[in-house]
């Protein structure tokens, strides 16, 4: 056999972002996560993912915490592993675009707070909705990733992805990542796509799957194997699933081998013993659902990720319409195909979800059209792949919605928000932060602005009550 040349692997972890948003719903806390910090930050992990995706969102909304103070406390203990998050392009960390000044003011105050690598993203690969957060990445002396969102279809081509990866390294990427967020991806089709995109670009490249399927292992092992610089993994109590495969099991693989890691199995295994509580606890409580912790050939068949098949149940639950789950599945494909062939990614997958079950409940394709999906149609997320099915624009959308559709991109609509925003929540604020806060999130933000002054009055009321010598020093 040829030599091969020594190319050690790097990994990213993900155990304090994207493993308990797969498993657990983003509920881990921060007191959870601050006691294991200083053993990660021996491990020599390339970087640490513990921010973004849906971890803002659930601080405010669930654990009445500020993800601001959560990112300066990781911060204070990763002295030397680097932080990444996840960041939705011109979305942020919501559901709607926003002004380029609040995406710029964003990217500029979570380097200010410690991150350092931001994962950017768009749900139609629009590269016109991640320009704007990679040069103020840059700008803040970030290191700016792309992450194209993997998918299938007539459209995605292996020129395509040669095509779109060129672009993004000539659009100012530091590095790109392959993302397989429903685990599509298999070991021999990874082999051709790494290569092909090792011959195309200079930057590294990295490779962020989830185990829905059953393959991401064996996916890693053969992209590695085809130049891919960097893998995403989980500490084992809380991989596999709709997770991502084991740290400690990829680390093992490549052992003498010439893309070992050098990452001590002992000192992860300190670390795995430290989270296995933290699954037992979720598992006993019922917030880990063993469901989601075995194999979903669905996915396979139906190229849906493992959150969006759980979403599309919930919403059959909800109006006892689960018997028409099979039906609803071979309709996402259809409902795909009709809005330009996007990834299913948020929010793409919920809105292609949703049209889909309304689509079957009312026994009519589009009788039903969400205010979404006409968003879709009238270009408000960006442009897709493929053109929209001419049929359902002229059944969805009524004359005067035809004459706003749009073809630029559609943050270029709006207005600077970020002056209206500060002058909206100025009562409440706190910290620079807090505009961002509301601005991703105006209700929950409010909500949590409240209950921290409660809290704070509450700790102002015993502490002048243990000046009045109503408690004993």
């Amino acid at each position: 056999m040829a030599e091969v040349e020594k190319k050690p692997l790097k990994i990213t972890e993900t155990v304090l972002r994207d493993a308990h948003q797969s498993l657990i719903a983003t509920r881990m806390t921060t007191e959870q996560m601050l006691p294991i910090i200083d053993k990660m930050d021996q491990v020599g992990y390339h970087a640490v993912e513990c921010w973004g995706g849906a971890t803002f969102d659930a601080c405010l909304r669930f654990l009445k915490e500020d993800p601001w103070i959560r990112l300066r406390k990781l911060k204070d203990g990763f002295k030397k592993t680097k932080l990444q998050m996840l960041f939705r392009g011109q979305n942020i960390l919501g559901y709607r675009p926003y002004a380029d000044d609040v995406v710029e003011y964003f990217v500029q105050k979570s380097i200010a707070n410690g991150i350092d690598i931001i994962r950017i993203f768009d749900c139609l690969n629009d590269l016109r909705n991640l320009q704007t957060a990679v040069t103020a990445t840059n700008k803040e002396k970030g290191h700016a990733q792309v992450a194209l969102s993997y998918t299938l279809g007539d459209a995605y081509t292996l020129d395509y992805w040669t095509d779109i990866a060129k672009k993004v390294e000539d659009m100012g990427a530091n590095s790109l990542c392959i993302k397989d967020m429903a685990g599509l991806l298999t070991p021999y089709e990874a082999e051709i796509l790494v290569k092909a995109l090792k011959d195309t670009v200079k930057i590294p490249i990295e490779l962020h799957t989830h185990y829905t399927s059953g393959v991401a292992s064996m996916t890693l092992l053969k992209a590695v194997e085809a130049g891919c610089d960097i893998v995403d993994t989980a500490m084992s109590p809380l991989a596999l699933g709709t997770s991502q495969p084991a740290t400690e099991v990829m680390v093992q693989t490549f052992k003498g081998t010439p893309y070992d890691t050098g990452l001590d199995l002992n000192l992860l295994t300190e670390i795995a013993d430290y989270f296995a509580p933290i699954r037992q606890q979720a598992l006993d409580s019922g917030l880990l659902n063993p469901k989601v912790l075995g194999v979903n050939i669905m996915t396979l068949k139906y190229q849906v990720p493992g959150g969006m098949l759980s979403n599309l149940l919930s919403q059959l639950k909800e109006q006892g319409k689960e018997d028409k789950f099979l039906e609803v599945l071979n309709e996402v494909p259809r409902v795909r195909k009709d809005l330009g062939e996007p990834p299913l990614v948020t929010p793409s997958s919920q809105i292609v979800g949703t049209q889909a079950v309304f689509n079957v409940l009312m026994g009519e394709r589009y009788k039903v059209a969400t205010k979404e999906t006409k968003g879709i149609l009238m270009g408000g997320y960006g442009q897709t792949v493929k053109p929209f099915n001419q049929e359902v624009i002229d059944k969805v959308l009524s004359e005067d919605e035809k004459k706003k559709i749009i073809t630029h991109r559609p943050a270029d609509d709006l207005e600077p928000e970020l002056a209206k925003l500060e002058e909206e929540m100025k009562q409440y604020k706190q910290q620079d932060e807090d505009v961002l806060s509301y601005a991703l999130f105006p209700q929950v933000a409010t909500d949590f602005f409240k209950y921290r002054e409660a809290q704070q009055r509450g700790v102002d009321a015993k502490a002048a009550d243990k000046e009045n010598g109503a408690y004993p020093v």
